[in-house]
């Protein structure tokens, strides 16, 4: 009875839940609307890029040269310093502890350098008064010089220690912003090449806007010519932007917009620009789409020769 009637009730709910599968499936879907309009070119002709805003001596990702465990950190996101001020400390325990072992090296070479000194003199004057032979002065005359040689190695050791010590704080190399700050004090900073470094750093005093332009139009990019950048999904915020230079290389293209018909195979001219002073509306790792004045192209420019 229950095989009778069990398989007419699953067949009918199948039915019904793949109706209401297909019902929901062809729902109209919404379009989510654009956080902001896309900014159009001020430029009759122009030459349209991808701007990434970056500190202007590039991003600067600060690492330590000794490994180990962080004791201090002197700087926090955002705090503006000058060349030579101190970052942050590795521990310095051990290292402190093995130069004070060194100096007191140094001391004990000059105090037996001093009695190898004291002896050769009085060997000397025993050789003049002939109380001494003169295979007693040579002697001591090279006790005084390996002397001499320990007091200059174990200052050499002792200056060597005093280098790690220093190297053990990680001073800024230039004046510049703490963008980034990924290190708290008892983490480990290892040495090398980071996916994600310690202290990201550069000098945002004036931000520069890293600018990719396809190889196919890098050509009608002209030196000097103006441009202007509108911040990524809010065109309302926009700045005039300076030429600063032309990266020489030519890179394959690494920001990619997602769009279906884009291709992945071509590479891009980098243009370096230089956003206002003061302009604190825009921030580093920000995108922008920059606008560049450019000369028309030259089938246009061919076309309206044969019109004349």
């Amino acid at each position: 009875m229950i095989r009778k009637y069990l398989l007419p009730i699953l067949a009918v709910l199948g039915v019904f839940l793949g109706i209401v599968a297909a019902l929901q499936s062809a729902r109209k879907l919404v379009p989510t609307p654009m956080v902001s309009d896309a900014p159009s070119s001020p430029y009759k002709s122009f030459v349209a890029g991808a701007g990434l805003v970056e500190a202007n001596t590039e991003n600067i990702a600060i690492g330590t040269q000794i490994a180990g465990i962080v004791s201090q950190i002197y700087v926090r996101i955002g705090s503006e310093v000058k060349k030579g001020d101190p970052l942050f400390t590795i521990d310095d325990r051990a290292t402190r502890a093995l130069l004070e072992n060194q100096q007191a090296a140094v001391k004990v070479a000059d105090a037996q350098w001093a009695q190898a000194s004291y002896s050769n003199s009085l060997n000397q004057d025993l050789v003049k008064k002939f109380v001494a032979s003169k295979e007693d002065a040579i002697l001591a005359d090279y006790v005084l010089k390996s002397d001499a040689a320990l007091i200059v190695q174990a200052e050499a050791l002792a200056n060597q220690t005093a280098t790690d010590l220093e190297r053990l704080t990680v001073r800024a190399p230039m004046d510049g912003e703490v963008m980034q700050l990924k290190i708290h004090p008892g983490e480990y900073a290892p040495t090398g090449v980071l996916v994600q470094p310690l202290i990201l750093f550069g000098n945002a005093k004036p931000l520069n806007v890293r600018t990719d332009v396809d190889e196919n139009e890098a050509w009608r990019v002209v030196q000097d010519e103006p441009a202007l950048g509108f911040l990524r999904a809010n065109k309302q915020v926009c700045a005039p932007l300076k030429f600063v230079r032309f990266e020489p290389y030519v890179i394959p293209k690494v920001s990619l917009t997602g769009e279906t018909m884009e291709r992945v195979d071509t590479r891009v001219l980098q243009v370096i620009y230089s956003l206002p002073i003061g302009e604190n509306r825009i921030r580093a790792g920000q995108q922008m789409d920059v606008y560049i004045a450019a000369p028309e192209r030259l089938e246009n420019n061919a076309l309206s020769a044969k019109s004349h």
